[in-house]
């Protein structure tokens, strides 16, 4: 008779084999368990028996995990990834009694738009829940993915993860900024008349990171372009519009009524479109947690605001 493993594993060896297969490291799995690294490796001495495997080999870089190992998570990690949704919406959400530590990313065009007034609805709508907001990297998935990150606010992206669910959250409409007496002084102007000076812009992983969108945009219509400064914090793109005669490449999110010495300017062009969306990324584990949804839905309002 085979041997009946669901019926005579510990299912706690089951998550503690998840956390290690995702950190690859007994301190760092510790740490997200609650429990001391000795404690996990004995864990693991215990899984080694049981499934009669190595499971994971000690490298230089922390641990690799055997043929086993990838074989038993690609089994069991879809399966406890429905059971943790499950359970979670069993339990009853109370936003204002909420108490937990979360950690959400934010690309840098919400970060100078949202963060703050995301924040101060948070202290009222849930005064127990500590948030810390972080920018958009390239370990943003990664961590997210490891759940060091309960989610990531930016563009679309061309490949993620199929197990990181893309929600989208509002549409955007590209413009420029310059500064107040620009040469350009109408309302809206052709990509041409843009060609003629720099051009600023945001470094976001994931979505600009070896040539600015604008710059392509240029590219395809054959227009001449330069990139006369990048950066991925938008106050160093706002303090070098106001000492030059560069444009920026962003939308109507951009917080334009902040900045009263910079206008905007709209594109003129039937040659591409102007409409993006600004979507959530999240683990799809966390498909149906009441927080996740709340969140989300948060954002969205907030953004749909800033955005009339």
């Amino acid at each position: 008779m085979s041997k009946d493993i669901f019926n005579t594993i510990d299912l706690n060896l089951l998550r503690i084999f998840l956390v290690l297969f995702q950190e690859k490291n007994t301190r760092k799995a510790a740490e997200r368990l609650y429990v001391t690294q000795p404690a996990v490796s004995q864990n693991l001495k215990k899984l080694r028996h049981f499934f009669n495997d190595e499971l994971f080999i000690k490298v230089p870089e922390g641990l690799q995990p055997t043929s086993k190992a990838e074989e038993l998570a690609a089994k069991i990690i879809p399966a406890l990834n429905d059971l943790q949704s499950s359970l979670n919406e069993l339990e009853a959400f109370e936003p204002l009694t909420l108490k937990k530590k979360i950690r959400i990313a934010f690309a840098p065009q919400v970060m100078i738009r949202l963060s703050g007034t995301f924040i101060l609805e948070l202290r009222e709508k849930a005064p127990f829940l500590e948030v810390e907001v972080v920018n958009w990297t390239s370990s943003t998935i990664t961590d997210i993915e490891s759940g060091q990150l309960l989610m990531g606010i930016s563009y679309g992206l061309d490949v993620k993860p199929k197990h990181i669910r893309e929600q989208k959250l509002v549409d955007l409409t590209g413009c420029c900024a310059v500064r107040k007496d620009h040469p350009i002084q109408s309302k809206s102007a052709t990509p041409n008349e843009f060609s003629k000076y720099e051009l600023a812009s945001l470094f976001i992983p994931g979505w600009s990171e070896d040539l600015p969108v604008a710059a392509k945009k240029m590219k395809e219509l054959s227009l001449p372009y330069k990139v006369g400064f990048r950066s991925a914090y938008p106050m160093a793109i706002v303090d070098v519009l106001h000492k030059s005669n560069m444009f920026f490449a962003t939308s109507n999110l951009f917080p334009f009524s902040s900045y009263p010495s910079l206008r905007r300017i709209d594109i003129d062009t039937q040659d591409f479109e102007l409409t993006y969306s600004l979507n959530s990324f999240f683990h799809q584990r966390n498909g149906n947690d009441p927080l996740t949804l709340w969140l989300n839905s948060l954002i969205k309002e907030e953004l749909e605001l800033a955005i009339q």
